[in-house]
């Protein structure tokens, strides 16, 4: 057996493994490792709740997430509509701004004892409109 015909190479055979290792070794590329340093993202945005309460209704309006809150039996809803009552009806009954941040379920009781069902804001132009509708009742419309 003759070594030298075994492993034998001509022209045509190294320029194709010339061209194989420069290949494979192409795809080897330099790789820099990972940068000391900081990187800080963009700022969260922390928005605390802030809620309108409608006595009338017991129904609370979250401003920042567009959302009321009211419960249902013994467990607390949020949905983006009132229940049971229109938009426009219940943005025209009395409410009160809320100081509280977190859940209106942690105050309620609290609140439903400072604001009744039929609690209305005292002022000089509620008074006016008591008065406009004693004298609706009495029939005394002093030509309104």
């Amino acid at each position: 057996m003759n070594n030298g015909k075994l492993f034998k190479t001509n022209k045509v055979g190294f320029a194709l493994c010339a061209a194989l290792l420069g290949t494979l070794t192409g795809c080897v590329g330099y790789v820099e490792g990972p940068r000391a340093g900081y990187y800080a993202g963009p700022p969260a945005v922390v928005v605390e709740d802030d809620y309108v309460y409608y006595p009338n209704y017991e129904c609370y309006y979250s401003v920042s997430r567009h959302q009321y809150a009211y419960r249902d039996g013994r467990n607390w809803i949020s949905r983006p509509a009132p229940r049971g009552v229109s938009v426009n009806v219940l943005q025209a009954s009395p409410s009160v701004r809320m100081n509280f941040h977190d859940s209106p379920a942690q105050h309620h009781a609290e609140v439903v004892k400072q604001y009744p069902k039929n609690w209305k804001p005292s002022g000089e132009k509620q008074g006016q409109n008591r008065n406009d509708e004693q004298r609706e009742q009495r029939g005394d419309n002093h030509g309104k």
